[in-house]
């Protein structure tokens, strides 16, 4: 594609480098053809300062960002991460937008059964319900031997007849007008129906504080990104996601697993072939939007936000600084008047 100069300007065809296979910021749609947010942004800065221009594709990040120092390109076109690591070594423009990471996983089909197992023999709510059978076992003895000292007393098969009912009323509830005649036997029901409903309230609580704590879907229990250790993980060869891994404390403690484009990522999970992929929040969100249903509910997202950082167009160290202040000026201009094309970048290379 190519602008027209303005003769008052005159300035230069500059070479445009694209990021490629990273929707929704930057993609190839056809030859010579490009559409996302970050080229939309640059069309804008360039019709807005009559700034002609040729676009070509790259397709990693790091190719880009070596080819704008190494002036192979006078602009790299993407949503480029200014990570401390290469604003030492690259040239930007005026951030025009901050991002953060994601993870994508697959959700885990036996989740809800191992979250409810994990309920069930929670050791805190195992005490509660022994505490509770303990009590009613031992109200349902003294109820027993009140009502039954002077009875005859029956066969032992009878007895343990007796007292099992006696506690089956007690534990439940129905039938206590049945099971005792004396004074004290219904002082005793009262006490019983006391501990009952005391013993449902610390059950039904100690199960929902527990069932919040399960994840219910995911296959890893993620709280920090330091929970990927020993994982493998898929990123974008070059991109922040992969510097990311080689650093503390993550560093030689998790599989790298590249990643070419992002629309791989669905297959290596589903495949078992990576564990989780770790990219840019809104780019991940995108291709959630473009699988069907049936693939949707079999991934999901987590730790959103993580590693929020300012993004930018790449500037070659030989772009003029009058071309780089025009850009940077209509950045500004776009971000004050709300021209910023979409809320959110893509993938944070």
């Amino acid at each position: 594609m190519l602008w027209g100069a303005s003769p008052a300007l005159a300035t230069p065809v500059l070479r445009v480098g694209v990021l490629d296979h990273s929707p929704p910021c930057a993609e190839r749609v056809g030859p010579g053809n490009w559409r996302g947010r970050a080229v939309e942004l640059w069309r804008h800065v360039a019709e807005r300062q009559r700034i002609p221009y040729v676009l070509q594709g790259y397709g990693t990040p790091q190719e880009l960002l070596e080819a704008s120092q190494s002036g192979a390109v006078e602009v790299g076109v993407g949503c480029l991460t200014i990570s401390p690591e290469r604003l030492g070594r690259f040239r930007f423009s005026l951030p025009f937008q901050e991002e953060g990471l994601a993870v994508l996983m697959a959700t885990d089909r036996f989740g809800a059964g191992r979250t409810l197992l994990k309920v069930v023999l929670n050791p805190q709510l195992l005490q509660v319900l022994a505490g509770y059978l303990v009590a009613i076992s031992l109200l349902s003895l003294v109820v027993w031997r009140d009502e039954h000292r002077n009875h005859p007393h029956g066969s032992r098969r009878e007895r343990l007849r007796s007292y099992a009912l006696i506690f089956q009323v007690l534990a439940t509830g129905p039938g206590t007008n049945v099971i005792v005649s004396r004074t004290r036997g219904h002082l005793l029901v009262i006490v019983s129906w006391v501990v009952r409903i005391v013993g449902a309230s610390l059950i039904l609580s100690t199960i929902t504080v527990d069932a919040l704590k399960q994840p219910l879907l995911g296959r890893y229990r993620l709280e920090s990104i330091a929970d990927l250790e020993g994982l493998r993980v898929a990123v974008r060869p070059g991109s922040v996601s992969a510097k990311l891994l080689l650093q503390p404390p993550l560093r030689g403690r998790v599989q790298p697993v590249d990643l070419g484009s992002l629309q791989q990522a669905p297959a290596l999970l589903l495949q078992n072939r990576a564990d989780v992929v770790l990219a840019d929040e809104a780019q991940l969100q995108h291709l959630l939007s473009t699988l069907s249903a049936g693939e949707r509910r079999q991934l999901q997202l987590d730790l959103r936000g993580t590693s929020r950082q300012s993004q930018a167009l790449a500037l070659s160290p030989a772009l003029d600084p009058a071309v780089a202040a025009r850009i940077d000026r209509a950045i500004s201009e776009a971000k004050r008047d709300g021209q910023l094309p979409g809320r959110k970048g893509g993938d944070p290379h």
